[in-house]
């Protein structure tokens, strides 16, 4: 039995109990042999084994008063992955569906994604089953404020940087900031995605969904194909949606579907910017349902209980959460003509669907390298905070084009130099691989 797969055999073993994670270690290890088989120094060093194992895991308890008076106790969650490039980062989620396993997977996902920026930033990643949907802001903050009071033991500027990610925007980083500060008794950068008057960063709240599509327009130039005029399909209405679509838009391209857990919108004639700045109040202001949209414009078709895949769109944007896109949408998408595929969310296709992607030539975007964007841009605020700086949105914007440039060059550079010229997926993992275990061999066994 070789390396790779006797350790892969270690984790399916240890943790049956965490299907996502044992996916996503699958995901990237299938990538690997190249690199193990030209490095003989990364077994002798039992980097995979250390890879596959987080250096803490941390799981508390969450009570907190509801507007009823009534005691709710909910469970939180910080995996500190690895830190060998630097301090832990990555976001927070608050949905009911996160559990260990999830917030594993995401960590593990985030070691070779924040690799891939060449910023100074180990991973992490963490969360809570709490819903702050259909929650009163006094009900958020008082969560907020009990979920940072124990999260504030285990991070800080130089140790762990949280973010946010699903269930967690502006203002729940707010509550948390202030939380921690008070606990602290000082000002650090110790969370990013902060207010923009109070050490935020410009183009954060946009930076997921504009690295995607700078990663695209980077992979599709490297095909010779034009943006402009290619209708592209994306699902999900939240963050990275929204600005996936706006970029878009900006690059020339048709949004022609958005999506939420209740089902999809198809906009024939493609979204107008009148359209989107109503679908970006619906969702981040009146925590509405996509279905409203139909109602309030014209030649909108909405779609209950469907995924926006089986449209016929040359560019597919899956923007909304893990395993999303299945084989048999994927083989859809493919059969509609469909050129390229690029990832938003955190591990949205299928290990079928990226085979059929493969198998039918569709350039592929991979998450791990597409959607590194925020966290970039999550790097770049902390860089102004230990400056005490202030970046404007065109020099911030800039940033994030060269680094999204250069992560799809050194992703290309890879799957090209291991034998695999055109696989971004394999680039991406080996890439991002690599830069870690060197730091792990440096640093020695820890």
């Amino acid at each position: 039995m070789g390396y790779i797969e006797r350790v892969l055999g270690q984790v399916t073993a240890r943790d049956p109990d965490q299907p996502v994670f044992v996916q996503a270690v699958e995901e990237v290890f299938e990538s690997l042999a190249p690199a193990i088989k030209r490095h003989p120094e990364l077994e002798a060093g039992g980097i995979l084994e250390r890879l596959v194992e987080p250096d803490r895991m941390v799981l508390f308890r969450v009570p907190w008063v509801d507007d009823e008076g009534t005691v709710q106790v909910n469970r939180g969650y910080r995996v500190q992955f690895n830190n060998a490039l630097g301090p832990y980062k990555g976001g927070l989620r608050f949905h009911p569906s996160v559990r260990l396993g999830t917030i594993k997977f995401l960590a593990f996902e985030q070691t070779f994604k924040n690799a891939l920026t060449n910023r100074p930033i180990g991973a992490g990643k963490g969360g809570s089953d709490f819903d702050p949907k259909s929650k009163s802001d006094g009900e958020v903050m008082r969560f907020c404020q009990s979920f940072m009071t124990e999260l504030a033991h285990h991070i800080g500027a130089n140790v762990d940087v949280p973010a946010g990610d699903i269930g967690v925007g502006g203002r729940e980083i707010g509550f948390m900031f202030g939380q921690y500060k008070r606990l602290n008794r000082s000002w650090e950068g110790a969370l990013t995605g902060k207010g923009r008057v109070w050490g935020g960063s410009e183009i954060r709240p946009e930076a997921t969904g504009y690295g995607t599509m700078y990663f695209l327009h980077n992979m599709l130039n490297d095909r010779d194909v034009a943006l402009a005029g290619k209708d592209c399909a994306i699902s999900g209405s939240g963050n990275v949606a929204q600005f996936c679509a706006e970029k878009a838009m900006d690059l020339g391209a048709n949004v022609i579907s958005m999506s939420d857990s209740g089902g999809s919108i198809h906009i024939p004639q493609g979204m107008s910017r009148e359209m989107l700045a109503w679908i970006m109040e619906l969702k981040n202001e009146h925590r509405g349902r996509i279905h409203e949209v139909a109602s309030a414009f014209d030649g909108v078709v909405y779609r209950e209980a469907q995924r926006p895949w089986d449209i016929s769109c040359a560019v597919a944007l899956p923007c909304a959460t893990q395993n999303e896109l299945s084989g048999k949408e994927a083989q859809a998408l493919v059969d509609n003509g469909c050129e390229a595929v690029c990832e938003g969310a955190n591990m949205p296709c299928t290990p079928e669907a990226i085979s059929i992607f493969n198998a039918a030539g569709v350039a592929f975007g991979p998450a791990k390298a597409a959607n590194a964007g925020g966290v970039a841009t999550s790097a770049l605020e902390m860089t102004q905070n230990a400056s005490f700086d202030y970046w404007t949105r065109k020099e911030v914007d800039a940033k994030l084009k060269a680094i999204m440039g250069a992560v799809y060059k050194q992703s290309a550079r890879a799957a090209q130099e291991y034998g695999d010229a055109g696989n971004i997926q394999r680039g991406a993992n080996i890439a991002g691989f690599l830069r870690v275990a060197r730091a792990m061999l440096d640093q020695g066994i820890t």
